[in-house]
């Protein structure tokens, strides 16, 4: 991989990594329009630590509070009621799902999934699923200036199922062009959750699977054509990308809709199925079999 490669993807999975698009889809398909080896899910893996840290960067103040009410509550009973503190026990009950299942079916991660065909399908089916949860959103917030139906949930109510069922909605971005944060932000939408609510616990829960994941793939970095000095340059640029986006997108959920998401999902999709279909791309050629348990 060259330096310039890694800028590139260093600046791609920055930018996609927590809008509901997609960032491996994306890592995948930047190097495949551009005639470059797959850059393999342990890069995607490893690079996912530089945006998870401006997640914790970003949410530092919430993340603190988190960390210091649950480490309380495993010796003081009365923290066991906490907001907080059971916020950080659900974190972890909503991780176990992606971790059991990236574990399990490691060898398709690297290979098989990240087919284009099956890249291009997933991009423009839980582009669809997205649109539906928005829509419902959406319709739900007008009746609810009305008061003909009952408002939606925020963190404060999340529980123990919920959790569980927002960590196996995170577990289905392991196949590339799902996307971590749309098919969570998804399940929250349709468990009755607000847009804020659900954005901030994807972005929670996302944390230990994704500093797992790429604690574990560091050992694959440097075995194939990806090196490590392009893969930490990559991480880096990464980090500071990601933390704008960050910034930009709650305050985009806060009075808009994912409609525009939904529809360049549905149009890469489209793009891409039509350009493997004519034989512009090769649905597997260039495709890396580099290690990675990775999502996104």
């Amino acid at each position: 991989m060259s330096w310039f490669e890694s800028f590139i993807l260093g600046l791609v999975q920055g930018l996609t990594e927590f809008l509901p698009i997609s960032s491996s889809a994306h890592l995948r398909l930047t190097a495949a329009f551009a005639g470059w080896q797959d850059p393999g899910a342990a890069f995607t893996a490893v690079t996912q630590i530089g945006t998870e840290t401006a997640v914790i960067i970003y949410f530092r103040k919430d993340i603190g509070r988190i960390i210091s009410a649950w480490s309380r509550s495993l010796v003081q009973r009365d923290m066991r009621r906490d907001h907080d503190a059971q916020l950080g026990w659900l974190v972890i009950i909503g991780s176990i799902p992606i971790g059991v299942l990236g574990l399990a079916f490691k060898d398709q991660i690297e290979g098989p999934f990240r087919d284009l065909r099956l890249i291009a399908t997933t991009l423009i089916v839980l582009g669809i699923i997205l649109g539906i949860a928005d829509r419902l959103a959406a319709r739900d917030a007008r009746a609810g200036k009305h008061r003909t139906v009952r408002p939606r949930k925020t963190l404060e109510q999340l529980t123990v199922k919920d959790g569980l069922l927002y960590g196996c909605a995170q577990a289905l971005a392991l196949v590339p062009g799902v996307s971590r944060s749309g098919a969570t932000i998804s399940g929250g939408l349709f468990m009755g959750y607000t847009r804020e609510a659900a954005a901030r616990y994807s972005f929670l829960l996302a944390i230990p699977a994704v500093m797992a994941s790429g604690a574990l793939e560091l050992t694959e970095i440097g075995e194939g054509h990806v090196s490590w000095g392009p893969t930490i340059f990559a991480t880096v640029l990464a980090f500071f990308v990601a933390y704008a986006v960050i910034a930009w997108f709650m305050r985009w959920i806060s009075t808009r809709s994912f409609m525009p998401f939904v529809i360049y999902r549905v149009l890469l999709g489209i793009l891409l199925f039509v350009l493997v279909a004519t034989g512009v791309l090769s649905p597997t050629e260039g495709a890396s079999s580099d290690g990675g348990v990775s999502s996104g």
